[in-house]
């Protein structure tokens, strides 16, 4: 198969679909991999690097595009980008379609089969290991931008997430136990902060017990306690996820009147629609707004910010998934279960039922879709 690797175009975006290594295993497998000129520049892959791996490089996207059985990118396809799709191309990306109509409809326009990074399940049938290596690096960020934002100059209460001798630390309620929780949670408890997670699973909730042995309290994630926990917060993060699905608003908007003054949201859901009801996306260059005095950050591609990390990671997850559909394509997809499980869109139909749900579509059966 061909493979196409587009440079990213999204704001403040970094990330390259394909790290020099993963085009290396691709031509070794005996596919063909064309690259974009200066899409690894944000890793500091020059094109001399991927044709050393055994890629072509292309001037321009549309050649890209043009010349390509699959498209692999990170982010979700730009407006230019949904037009320079076709039918029998496959598209595998993060996608987050519950959270936006426009980009489902110009995928279901151009009739190609998109699998979503962030629906794909493990062999377990439950976990996301294509959603697991951003949602690590984001958590671990999530922290860094709560603590950044606290600080007076950016519009924060002006507390040290980890206090010092004779003052407390900063009070940081992450809301949800998974796996951006968690990792947010370690690097709160890290830097000494005094840190509560809420979750609506009982036996995570006892996991995480278990792995932070005190270092970090739990809580039932019911409407009272969340209320109860944000009042008091100096931080609160935004860590929910319903796999395909748009994100539940957790902190209303009247809820912002009684927070502390200066309070720091950090919406890692955003890709997702964001939990808080007052979030919008914003960017690295701009990220954060303030609304009643509470400070929130929304950066809808926060593993942007660190292309390296995050590209190796994310290559290392994709990689046998990515190999397995150049091999087979449609078939792959129709008898791999996790892979039917990250196809959202195909041949004009939506194909995954939380984002049919979010968004008020018709919903087609994966089997019934690719077997039509």
């Amino acid at each position: 198969m061909r493979i196409g690797v587009p440079k990213e175009i999204k704001v403040n975006e970094y990330r390259v679909g394909l790290t020099p290594d993963a085009v290396r295993e691709f031509v070794a497998a005996g596919h063909e991999v064309i690259v974009e000129t200066g899409a690894g520049d944000g890793i500091n892959a020059s094109d001399q690097t991927y044709r050393s791996a055994g890629a072509a490089i292309a001037d321009a996207a549309a050649e890209v595009f043009a010349n390509s059985q699959m498209i692999v990118k990170v982010k979700e396809p730009q407006c230019s980008e949904w037009r320079l799709l076709r039918a029998n191309q496959i598209l595998f990306a993060y996608l987050h379609l519950a959270a936006d109509p426009e980009q489902t409809k110009g995928l279901l326009a151009s009739g190609c089969t998109a699998v979503a990074y962030e629906t794909v399940t493990g062999p377990d049938g439950v976990s996301l290991p294509l959603l697991a290596p951003m949602s690590e690096v984001a958590g671990r960020l999530a922290i860094e931008a709560a603590g950044a934002s606290l600080q007076r100059h950016h519009g924060g209460r002006g507390v040290l997430l980890g206090g010092v001798p004779g003052v407390p630390p900063a009070r940081v309620v992450i809301l949800g136990g998974g796996v951006v929780g968690t990792q947010a949670a370690r690097m709160a408890v890290g830097l000494g902060a005094d840190v509560t997670i809420l979750d609506r699973s009982l036996a995570r909730l006892r996991q995480l017990d278990d792995l932070f042995q005190g270092r970090a309290k739990t809580r039932f994630a019911s409407a009272a306690a969340i209320e109860e926990e944000a009042f008091a917060a100096d931080a609160v993060i935004g860590a929910v996820l319903i796999p395909g699905a748009s994100a539940p608003k957790l902190v209303t908007r009247p809820m912002l009147k009684r927070m502390k003054l200066g309070a720091v949201l950090v919406d890692v859901s955003i890709d997702q629609g964001g939990c808080f009801e007052s979030s919008h996306p914003t960017t690295h260059a701009n990220p954060t707004f303030m609304i009643d005095g509470v400070v929130h950050y929304c950066v809808a591609n926060m593993p942007g910010a660190v292309p390296f990390t995050s590209s190796h990671a994310l290559n290392h997850a994709t990689l046998p998934y990515g190999l397995a559909l150049a091999a087979g394509g449609l078939e792959a997809i129709a008898s791999n279960p996790g892979l039917r499980c990250g196809l959202n869109v195909h041949r004009g139909h939506v194909t995954h039922a939380a984002v049919a749900a979010s968004l008020g579509l018709s919903v087609k059966a994966p089997e019934a879709a690719l077997a039509a």
